[in-house]
């Protein structure tokens, strides 16, 4: 098969979707890899390492995409929607749900299109997960460092000191990325609330975590409390493949303390006053609130991003390469959950209901 590798457009991406190493054991498996010149660079990867194990380097970005399997890191963006085409597997974050025109093209294309974030294993997102706790650990660095003065914050330092209070961060959701978010803002001093729905994972948090860190039940009530009393919040509620409900709402971000600031995460954001931004273009004010909310907060670090995404993904690469769909379908379920476009339709149940686009069942195509 023939694998191609887009060196990443999304501005400040510094990802790359596969490392030599990766394709040197691809190329021994009897595949070809092409790579876009300079894709892996920002990531500490050259051109020449990639030469050196077996790979092609190609220098436009149509010559990588003409391909059997795309691997990627994030989204196809516009201009990369011509390099699309039938019967194409492309590999990579979808988060579908907030972008009916990708949507539209994936399926006008019929490329099948398999979304790292939907990807299972025994209840699990294994591809997500490295990437959630990395954005975890990354907002609580954000919220501490937009909290100071000169970014635009109240100037409340995280661990406070003898005799004035740390800051106050409520995390809104208790999962991966709550649960990451929650521990480096206590190892840095502040006092902590995690919201959370789960009682079970509310057990768990109260047993792991350091005694400045509390949970609280969910509710609205809850949620009002917590973050207009809060200096710094932080949105990490997922729900796979589907838009992020808006929990916080604008009247809430309006009560909030003048120059507080909110970190918010994932697909759509959990806050009504949230909108994507960029690393090169972080933040802006509504309601008087700072808010943080690049949606590709890992790709930041681009080296240890890498290198975590290429843990959780290459062994589902192998197998794109070397099963036929239907053998996929049965022999690795969970890699097929991944599966969100095929052949012209939406498969995957949670775009649809945020789209309102009908869905149809992958085993009645395949």
């Amino acid at each position: 098969m023939l694998i191609g590798i887009p060196k990443e457009i999304k501005e400040s991406e510094y990802r790359v979707g596969l490392i030599p190493d990766g394709a040197a054991a691809l190329v021994k498996a009897g595949h070809s890899v092409r790579v876009q010149k300079g894709a892996g660079e920002a990531a500490g990867y050259s051109d020449a390492e990639y030469r050196k194990n077996g790979a092609r380097i190609v220098s436009r970005a149509a010559e990588a995409w003409n391909a059997d399997l795309v691997v990627k890191v994030k989204e196809p963006l516009a201009p990369e929607y011509a390099c699309l085409r039938a019967g194409q597997m492309l590999f990579t974050f979808l988060h579908l749900a907030p972008n009916p025109v990708l949507v539209k093209n994936l399926l006008r294309k019929k490329v099948t299109a398999i979304g790292y974030e939907t990807v299972e294993d025994n209840g699990r997102l294994p591809i997500l997960e490295p990437m959630s706790e990395i954005a975890g650990r990354i907002s609580a660095l954000v919220g501490a460092y937009y909290q100071a003065n000169p970014q635009g914050g109240r100037g409340v330092l995280f661990g406070g000191m003898p005799g004035v209070l740390p800051a106050h961060v409520v995390v809104l959701g208790g999962g991966t990325v709550g649960e990451n978010a929650a521990r480096v803002a206590a190892g840095m001093g502040s006092r902590v609330t995690v919201l959370e729905r789960r009682m079970e994972r509310m057990r768990y948090l109260d047993e792991i975590m350091p005694s400045n860190v509390s949970t609280e039940n969910a509710t609205s009530e809850a949620i009002e409390e917590a973050v207009i009393s809060a200096d710094i919040v932080i949105g990490a509620v997922h729900i796979p493949g589907s838009k992020t409900p808006k929990l916080i709402t604008r009247p809430m971000v309006r009560r909030m303390r003048p120059r507080s600031v909110i970190v918010d995460i994932d697909q759509g954001g959990s806050c009504e006053t949230s909108r994507p931004t960029s690393h090169s273009n972080p933040t802006f004010l509504a309601e008087g609130v700072l808010h943080y909310c690049v949606p590709n907060m890992p790709g930041a670090y681009g080296r240890t991003s890498t290198q975590a995404l290429l843990n959780a993904t290459f062994s589902y690469v192998k197998i794109l390469a070397q099963k036929p769909l239907r053998s996929i379908l049965e022999e690795a379920p969970g890699l097929a959950k991944g599966i969100q476009c095929f052949a012209g339709h939406l498969v995957c149940a949670p775009v649809g209901n945020a789209q309102k686009i009908p869905v149809v069942s992958l085993e009645s195509l395949v």
